[in-house]
């Protein structure tokens, strides 16, 4: 039987992966292919390795997208840990970090965003809404996905200032990605050519701080989560997580999940053993090591307004 829009605009099966110029590709996927893939970029692990290309054109007039859920994050601060945690086979659909709405958010197109948000909309559980974990670009869309969605609710998960510039500041290899996304965020952040690390970190975080709040004050079903709560107590907040964002998983599964091996792994490397112990001897470790980087990132974050707005918003 020939696939039709109808088809392709109903089920999660055929997953729009990416863009590429003017076609829109489509991979295979089933619940255990979502369920598996940590990440749906590059890193996908489709259910077969087939894929399907057709003009964007060709894909006009999306449905109206279904309500959704979503976490937006400042970027490693436990995201990608969170959205495991509330990743039940036998619950609603999770996809983590879709490709084509990043591409959307670097490259922003109305018609696009109808239809990337379309097609995150669908679901396997009619009762459940899909969750939606984006990355940092996605966070410069908020006003478009707030005023598209103003039912749909969310989870705005962030580090303060200090504790982020210890996340993204400790290795070459995070360093490495600060630089790209300030660069590719350059006309949200201006040009910071040249920057040191901890001037950028604190550009960004500003930036996405702003955004936050911004998207808290317009949005009643949003709320925000510091990472560091979330890292001290993981049953409390996935129960509340699970509430907020409507997913109906039992309490009980999600304390099991917080006392289990998700917990004791490092959630993008399932084979590397790491937990909030090793979390917390990391960062004391990296405190004393980035003194003179953390004090150059307070003196360039500007008053806080922003992040004090957004922790007064906080996951009940």
């Amino acid at each position: 039987m020939a696939l039709t829009l109808a088809d392709l605009y109903a089920s999660p099966d055929h997953y729009l992966q990416r863009f590429e110029r003017d076609a829109a590709v489509f991979v295979p996927m089933d619940r255990a292919a979502y369920h598996r893939s940590i990440f749906l970029d590059a890193r996908i692990s489709p259910a077969a390795p087939q894929e399907m290309r057709l003009p964007v054109a060709m894909l006009r007039d999306p449905p109206a997208p279904r309500a959704t859920a979503w976490i937006f994050h400042v970027a490693h601060c436990g995201s990608t840990l969170l959205a495991r945690a509330l990743d039940s086979p036998e619950g609603g659909l999770v996809l983590r970090e879709p490709q084509a709405l990043r591409q959307t958010a670097l490259a922003p197109d109305p018609a696009r965003l109808a239809l990337v948000t379309a097609m995150l909309g669908r679901r396997y559980r009619d009762d459940a809404p899909t969750l939606v974990k984006a990355n940092v670009p996605v966070n410069f869309l908020l006003p478009a996905l707030a005023a598209a969605q103003p039912d749909a609710r969310a989870i705005l998960l962030y580090l303060p200032l200090r504790d982020y510039a210890l996340a993204i500041l400790r290795s070459d290899t995070h360093r490495a990605w600060l630089r790209r996304v300030t660069t590719d965020l350059a006309p949200h952040l201006g040009d910071l050519a040249g920057a040191p690390d901890a001037v950028r970190a604190a550009r960004l975080w500003s930036a996405q701080m702003a955004r936050f709040a911004a998207a808290l004050a317009a949005w009643p079903t949003a709320r925000s989560l510091d990472a560091e709560r979330f890292f001290a107590a993981p049953g409390e907040v996935l129960v509340a997580a699970g509430r907020q964002l409507a997913l109906r998983l039992e309490d009980k599964w999600l304390e099991d999940v917080a006392a289990g091996e998700l917990f004791a792994t490092y959630s993008k490397n399932p084979a590397q053993a790491f937990d909030n112990a090793a979390r917390v001897a990391r960062r004391a470790a990296l405190q004393r090591e980035l003194a003179e980087e953390l004090a150059l990132a307070e003196a360039s974050a500007g008053d806080g307004a922003d992040a004090r707005a957004v922790e007064a918003a906080a996951l009940g």
